[in-house]
């Protein structure tokens, strides 16, 4: 929590206290971050790490594709990366994607000039910035095949680039620095037939809307998929297709999905993905890793404090 007294770097961005992230979220809920700041550049973003109290909680959060906001709220500093990190720029083999900048528009802008490879991005929803912090992923390819490098700021206000072996990139993960933040990165393409690139966009979208439920309020896959096995399938095995808790549910279109179906609380849908955490041990004795991100304070925590 930020104490009454502490000051604050000043940013010249928008920041604003108590501010509803509910509506910034694809899942719809969650509690307000204590102070959200949408820093208005990089540099501004440097000075503010460099200048915010190491006692400060610090989250960061990017589309809230893939991310729990509790009930209770986030405490200290939220940082949301805005339009100041959105810039893509088209060059001959690659594309440099700020992170703000959608996973499914570098896709498409690559397309648009005639650069393959990057397709896959379009299956991801979220941004380059989470992209590259958790070494995204999706139809047979993800960020670690096509990263040239990474740029960061550091928790101590430093700017600085990281090639991808510096960045520890595994399966749906990335050691970056602690606290650090992303704020831009170069992806690998090649010159392709634009035609070609688009029809296979088209694929991938297709193949999404049949299989998984994207118009549902979601976010995106809820477990890692363990060794040599699908989590889906394991969560199917123990009958959690279409399980529900409060107003969370498993999808029925694709069980590695939970999805809000109107009246759901954070505590909703952490509840449920770990009764089926719960049942998938039971029957399989496999321990299902969380993918998506839960932060801030249950809402039974916060009122034990109050």
């Amino acid at each position: 929590m930020i104490a009454p007294w502490q000051e604050l770097p000043v940013c010249r961005g928008r920041v604003q206290r108590h501010a509803r992230l509910a509506p910034n979220t694809w899942f719809r809920v969650g509690g307000p971050a204590e102070l959200l700041i949408r820093p208005a550049d990089a540099d501004d973003l440097a000075s503010l790490l460099r200048d915010l109290p190491a006692t400060i909680p610090l989250h960061v959060i990017g589309a809230a594709s893939n991310l729990i906001v509790r009930d209770g709220g986030v405490p200290g500093v939220t940082i949301r990366l805005g339009r100041g990190f959105s810039a893509i720029e088209v060059q001959a083999d690659g594309v440099i994607a700020e992170a703000a900048a959608l996973d499914v528009t570098v896709a498409e802008q690559a397309a648009a000039t005639g650069l393959g490879g990057l397709e896959f991005l379009c299956g991801i929803p979220g941004s380059i910035g989470g992209a590259v912090a958790m070494n995204a992923g999706a139809y047979q390819a993800e960020i670690a095949d096509v990263l040239d490098w990474a740029e960061i700021v550091t928790r101590s206000g430093e700017i600085i680039r990281l090639q991808p072996h510096e960045l520890g990139l595994g399966y749906r993960r990335a050691s970056l620095p602690p606290e650090s933040i992303v704020i831009r990165a170069r992806l690998r393409a090649f010159p392709a037939e634009p035609a070609a690139v688009a029809g296979r966009l088209a694929g991938i979208r297709a193949a999404r809307e049949a299989t998984q439920p994207v118009r549902a309020r979601t976010g995106g896959s809820t477990f890692r998929n363990p060794p040599h096995m699908k989590a889906w399938e394991l969560i199917e095995a123990v009958g959690c297709r279409g399980l529900s808790h409060g107003g969370a549910q498993v999808s029925e279109k694709h069980c590695n999905f939970l999805i809000n179906t109107g009246s759901a609380t954070a505590a909703d849908l952490e509840a449920l993905g770990e009764e089926v955490r719960r049942r998938v041990h039971a029957g399989s004795g496999i321990e299902l890793e969380w993918e998506i991100h839960r932060i801030g304070i249950p809402a039974r925590s916060l009122e034990a404090a109050l």
